[in-house]
């Protein structure tokens, strides 16, 4: 398959939505990371997206839709904890878990379960699409299954050309990480996946559970996860990663070399970074994030089989970082 690189213009996002109309697949940029499209209604295309990806069909999709009214018209109910964050939070880096209407997503878009994830990009390039195309687009990352997810167009390149339709290259995403994921079928909701919206902003607008880090995290490929996001291993390059004490990261840089590695280092809040292979990434939460999948890619492709990163402040400032650093270093 050729992959056309299109420019975020108006022609080519018709020629965009032309190809998700007709079940292909586009990848397209979020505030968060590009992700891989699909239409949300057509099983044969959805299963497209699963098999680009090298994905477990157990992993659910999440639907990108413009609009909350098209959020609720895919919903088997529409609890007033989702309407509360809904019309606080969209269009925003925020998805909603709720009951699906099995004949407006497809089986293979909820991994065959009851419940769908939707959100509502604020990008505008991810806005002009969906209005274009006038279908709820499944969007997973669009990367390879498990491997760091993407933040330009040439990381969709490298990682799915030959393998898709198309990508719109909208320039680097803002925020850098996915997108907090909340399950609202239940009261108090559960963050399942935090992100660049906080704990904290949503419990100040409907009862929450307390956030558990390693809670329901799936570690059977197979098994259907409860949501996008869950697998205990994920966002990862292909080199070894190893999540340390800032303190320890040059010891640990050293021990690598002695074994004959190349290694690389992400730190934070240093002058200077550690060695040749090294990304000093801005010590705020938010800058650290839009800065992570970058750094990775820039290591990745430096040729680095060892990565070792600086472990991050234990705030809740930092949850959805941390969760992102203790996925990217589990075991394979």
């Amino acid at each position: 398959m050729r992959t056309e690189r299109l420019a975020a213009d108006a022609a080519s996002i018709a020629r965009a939505a032309e190809i998700l109309r007709r079940g292909g697949l586009v990848a397209f940029p979020t505030e968060t990371v590009y992700g891989l499209g699909a239409r949300a209604d057509d099983a044969r295309a959805a299963r497209g997206i699963f098999e680009a990806k090298g994905r477990p069909p157990g992993n659910p999709l999440i639907v990108h839709v413009p609009d909350v009214a098209s959020a609720r018209a895919l919903a088997d109910g529409w609890p007033p904890d989702a309407e509360r964050l809904a019309q606080a939070m969209w269009p925003g880096p925020l998805t909603l878990i709720v009951a699906r209407r099995p004949d407006r997503v497809a089986d293979v878009v909820a991994a065959g379960g009851p419940t769908v994830a939707i959100r509502v990009p604020v990008h505008p390039v991810a806005r002009a699409l969906l209005d274009a195309v006038g279908l709820p687009i499944a969007a997973p990352s669009a990367n390879r299954s498990t491997e760091i997810s993407p933040t330009t167009a040439e990381h969709v390149e490298k990682s799915l050309g030959g393998r898709i339709d198309a990508i719109l290259d909208g320039g680097p995403t803002a925020v850098g990480i996915e997108s907090t994921i909340v399950d609202v079928t239940r009261s108090p909701a559960r963050v399942l996946r935090p992100g660049h919206v906080t704990a904290e902003a949503i419990a100040a607008l409907v009862p929450l559970a307390p956030l558990q880090m390693t809670a329901g995290l799936i570690t059977a490929p197979a098994e259907r996860a409860p949501s996008p996001g869950t697998h205990a291993r994920h966002y990862a390059p292909r080199a070894q990663v190893a999540l340390v004490p800032a303190q320890a990261v040059r010891g640990e840089l050293a021990r690598a070399a002695q074994a004959g590695s190349r290694a690389g280092a992400v730190e934070h809040g240093r002058r200077t970074a550690t060695g040749p292979h090294a990304e000093l990434l801005p010590g705020d939460p938010a800058g650290y994030a839009a800065a992570l999948y970058a750094a990775l890619h820039r290591l990745e492709d430096a040729g680095c089989d060892v990565i070792v990163i600086a472990a991050v402040p234990e705030d809740p400032a930092w949850d959805a970082v941390r969760d992102r650093l203790t996925r990217a270093s589990a075991a394979p």
